[in-house]
């Protein structure tokens, strides 16, 4: 089988095209983004072995496992980071949030990212920002050992350290940021998400329980005036800005992702008289 061939095969088999291209190059050890070179090589022999482990890609995307656990590198806000089932595989609508942050215009900040998993947002902001000073905390330790080896891969100086949120935080921030769990028990869409860790996805009954144990935690962690910024589902927005200004923040407001929903929620703590 050729490639032209093996590409047409995941075509009838539903898989979207893009996703068949990068399996495809991935096993043929090529880089994921050249499919300019896949189209200049649609005649490409597959081996036994090559054609073998691509059908096997195949099924597991037919399986709802996310191709960046098949390739091992997803990208993120600019940068190629390398995943596992041991973290969530990075989503584009969680660059809304590092977008928010950056646009906050803080000078020489200070940056903590809570759950820090792959170090997605940590890393995307000491990226764009390396006057930032960031450190970031997983509760999970081969989280912790995944986004260590991507910032040494990267040449990105981020502090990452172990804790169960802030229990184990010492210091205050100008910005603190989290993209923590806030899936419902019991959703609908969780069976399409099986082969990520579940508890980085679900956070008790309403999806709230981790988001408000980091509102609640936040301030004696904040500088005056700090900000606080979380990621949330599509139909948390209202509730999220609740907790937020019942924790005595202001200029509560949200951020839409790319579609248009109310994504990310923050505010400021404000100043103690």
């Amino acid at each position: 089988m050729n490639s032209s061939r093996a590409l047409q095969y995941a075509h009838s088999l539903d898989i979207e095209m893009r996703e068949a291209q990068t399996l495809l190059l991935h096993v043929l050890q090529r880089p994921v983004h050249d499919r300019a070179w896949l189209l200049l090589n649609d005649d490409l022999e597959l081996t036994h072995d090559q054609h073998t482990q691509f059908e096997q890609g195949l099924q597991h995307l037919l399986d709802n496992m996310p191709l960046a656990y098949l390739t091992g590198v997803q990208p993120f806000h600019g940068l190629d980071l390398q995943v596992t089932p041991d973290v969530l595989v990075p989503r584009a609508d969680t660059e809304t949030l590092v977008d928010w942050a950056l646009s906050l215009g803080l000078d020489q900040a200070s940056v903590l990212d809570l759950g820090t998993g792959s170090g997605a947002i940590a890393l995307a902001l000491k990226h764009k920002r390396p006057d930032w000073t960031v450190q970031a905390v997983d509760q999970g330790l081969q989280a912790l050992n995944i986004a260590q080896a991507n910032a040494h891969r990267l040449g990105l100086e981020v502090v990452f350290s172990h804790s169960d949120w802030l229990a184990d935080v010492h210091g205050e921030f100008d910005l603190i940021v989290s993209n923590p769990p806030y899936i419902a028990q019991g959703d609908p869409h969780l069976p399409g998400l099986v082969h990520e860790p579940q508890t980085a996805l679900v956070s008790g009954p309403q999806g709230l329980d981790d988001v408000q144990a980091i509102i609640g935690q936040a301030p004696l962690h904040l500088k005056a005036k700090g900000w606080l910024l979380l990621e949330h589902g599509y139909d948390q927005a209202p509730a999220v800005c609740e907790l937020l200004r019942q924790k005595g923040f202001i200029q509560v407001q949200s951020r839409n992702d790319l579609a248009g929903i109310a994504r990310c929620s923050g505010g400021v703590r404000a100043k103690v008289k």
